[in-house]
């Protein structure tokens, strides 16, 4: 399946087992498509949400075990349906996904950490978590280590992706935090970066590197293929970013993205996991 920017979720790779790559591919085009709606295109800001209310109807059906309505998504959602009764998938993690596209729409600020942290486990938390329920591994401490490495991958995507969601008028860098350093929305309309940027970049990247350290060792504990996958996910994230500092913090100018380079650096990281750096 193409992954050109739902970049958070492990689609179903080769290092997937064969039988779990239908399900993860079935959440993935549920959740990419609801994102799709709330941020492409130029479609207005009221039918966005009738077209989210219609995946929240859905839901509803699917949880009711009725069919979908008909539409062209209908196959979709048939198919969703189909790997949720299968795999006893719990339906509220899907909701929580619309929940934070939706909020996309209109919200375009948060004024601390503690509010994006909310947005990130509804937007990013229960992919992990549908997975490890499809991995039959969805204990407590496992979940929490899960969240971890969901929120933290959420938060490197933000910080590679500045300039792409100033340019859609977005801003997910705290407010709070970017007044602490004393940097202002113009210094990001201006692609300023000076030595403030650089200090709430820092900050940012070192809150977002503790939080999947924390998270790390849920790799190790999962088995064969899966613990690989989540592995390469974990040791990526790290890798991106290096990069960020490594351009000295200006996300303006290029972003810092994974390259052909770094997947020998990456398989080599896997096999000496969990040491990450």
């Amino acid at each position: 399946m193409p992954v050109d920017h739902y970049e958070n979720f492990p689609v179903a790779s080769l290092l997937l087992p064969a039988r779990l790559r239908e399900p993860v591919e079935a959440i993935y085009a549920f959740a990419r498509s609801a994102d799709d709606i709330a941020d492409e295109g130029d479609a207005p800001a009221a039918e966005r949400h009738r077209c989210l209310d219609d995946y929240r109807a859905a839901l509803d059906a699917i949880e009711r075990g009725e069919a979908p309505a008909e539409s062209e998504l209908a196959p979709m959602f048939a198919r969703l349906a189909r790997n949720i009764h299968a795999h006893g998938l719990p339906i509220g993690l899907c909701r929580d996904l619309v929940d934070a596209f939706t909020q996309d729409i209109d919200k375009t600020r948060y004024i601390d950490f503690a509010e994006l942290a909310d947005y990130c486990r509804r937007s990013a938390n229960p992919v992990g978590r549908l997975l490890l329920h499809l991995y039959h591994a969805a204990t407590p401490d496992n979940l929490r280590l899960s969240d971890r490495i969901c929120t933290s991958l959420q938060l490197i995507n933000f910080w590679q992706d500045v300039a792409i969601d100033r340019d859609k008028r977005r801003i997910y860098l705290p407010l709070d935090e970017m007044a602490h350093f004393g940097v202002t929305e113009a210094d990001l309309e201006a692609s300023r970066c000076d030595d403030a940027w650089r200090a709430l970049m820092a900050f940012q990247v070192q809150r977002a590197r503790a939080m999947m350290l924390d998270g790390a060792p849920l790799a190790r504990r999962l088995p064969g293929r899966i613990g690989w996958e989540l592995r390469l996910m974990v040791l990526g994230g790290l890798r991106i970013l290096e990069r960020i500092e490594a351009a000295d913090y200006d996300v303006f100018r290029r972003r810092p993205t994974l390259v052909r380079g770094d997947w020998p650096r990456l398989a080599w990281r896997a096999l000496r996991y969990p040491e990450t750096r």
